[in-house]
């Protein structure tokens, strides 16, 4: 229940989600998207319905299926969202619909409050109507990714979808477009409490340090995140071999492959081939599930890296900082949020700039400590999936009762 939080989510965030759930128990929560693992989206929804249900909501989780024409095409289209060029023909855009529709047609969507989640399912909305019993249920899209600055057409083809939501849902202010709908900014959060952010033993770290045959003999600098160039990993490789010059040490790079990314075999390949034969290169494939692993690797790092290019949140960063790790970061989407620049970590814009930062922490034990310390503060002040659940049911509410303030409660 929610009181396994008490004394490691801020009290208000606790009696307001009872408050909510007071309101709103009984009522039930659909949440659509199109992997039940990899990814940030996938490890949220794992975590939070379970504790939704526990609240008295009755969530549901659906995942759309599609072949791997259909994800191809919604890679692109995620490529072209984020500002990447990408070739996307009309008769890509008439399958992705395609598939939308027969998913939508025979997925139950009679809930209190659907939320749609990211581009793949969008189209969902076309068929509201014609699947959900009332037509007072509350729709919202729910975007993670970085939308700043995408690719006109695409966003169009995208936005005609999305402005007949009741809302949108998305992470940082600057992804926020002209939409004739109600825009709300919430940031993901993290599971204090999940096989991934729980305590370990001395044990268990013996136990996934032997498994993967890392050495801990010289400091460690890691990067967990999927295998996508927007993660920039050769950008990694290539900071570390700066490092390498003036500090020995190893670099870890681990990381999933998410069902719906077809790419991510290939920016693998890529990177193992860049990474050469260096014995202090450690490059781990994990299967999605491999929570206790990462955050054995998480603990024993000395420094943190999310070198991302774009970034719709970055999740991986406050894991690290819940587990008192110093994290450097691009300066991209979600980033910049969780990163005080030199209080609970550092943002950086180039691989140089990443370099020169991990120097200055290797040579600066205290410096890590210190802002170690600050980093978990901040994530159990701002990240934590409480909060989330929190503005999740706030959000429902006020839609639900237009004109009332959940403050009124």
């Amino acid at each position: 229940m929610i009181n396994q939080y008490s004394g490691i989510a801020p009290r208000g965030d606790l009696l307001l989600i009872q408050k909510l759930c007071e309101q709103l128990r009984g009522k039930s929560f659909l949440h659509v998207n199109s992997t039940r693992e990899g990814g940030g989206v996938a490890e949220i929804l794992q975590r939070m319905i379970p504790l939704l249900k526990q609240f008295g909501i009755d969530a549901q989780w659906n995942v759309m299926e599609g072949d791997s024409r259909f994800f191809d095409i919604t890679k692109k289209i995620h490529n072209a969202l984020q500002g990447r060029r990408e070739n996307i023909t009309e008769h890509m855009w008439d399958y992705y619909y395609e598939v939308n529709s027969n998913n939508a047609r025979t997925m139950n969507l009679q809930a209190h409050a659907v939320f749609i989640h990211d581009p793949q399912p969008a189209p969902f909305i076309e068929f509201r109507e014609q699947r959900a019993k009332s037509k007072k249920n509350i729709w919202i899209w729910r975007c993670h990714i970085d939308i700043a600055n995408p690719i006109a057409k695409v966003w169009m083809n995208i936005k005609k979808y999305i402005e007949r939501y009741n809302a949108a849902i998305i992470s940082v202010a600057k992804f926020s477009k002209a939409l004739p709908i109600d825009e709300y900014i919430i940031t993901p959060s993290i599971d204090p409490l999940s096989e991934k952010n729980r305590d370990v033993t001395n044990k268990e770290i013996n136990e996934v340090v032997e498994k993967f045959n890392i050495p801990r003999d010289k400091p460690i600098i890691l990067q967990v995140s999927r295998f996508d160039k927007f993660k920039d990993p050769i950008g990694v490789i290539n900071t570390y071999q700066i490092v390498k010059k003036y500090n020995d040490c190893r670099l870890i790079l681990a990381g999933s492959l998410a069902a719906d990314d077809p790419e991510g075999k290939i920016i693998l390949e890529e990177v193992l081939n860049y990474a050469g034969n260096d014995p202090d290169v450690h490059i781990l494939l994990l299967p999605p599930d491999s929570h206790r692993e990462i955050n054995v690797l998480q603990r024993i790092a000395d420094v943190i890296l999310q070198k991302s290019l774009r970034e719709g949140f970055g999740l991986t960063v406050s894991e690290a900082m819940w587990k008192e790790k110093p994290v450097i970061g691009g300066a991209v989407g979600g980033i910049p949020l969780q990163i005080v620049h030199g209080v609970t970590g550092f943002i950086v814009y180039s691989i140089e700039g990443a370099a020169f930062r991990i120097r200055q922490f290797l040579n600066n034990p205290d410096m890590i400590k210190r802002m170690g310390q600050h980093g978990k503060e901040y994530v159990r002040n701002n990240f934590l999936i409480t909060r989330q659940i929190r503005d999740y049911l706030s959000v429902w509410y006020i839609i639900e009762n237009k004109g009332k303030s959940v403050m009124e409660l």
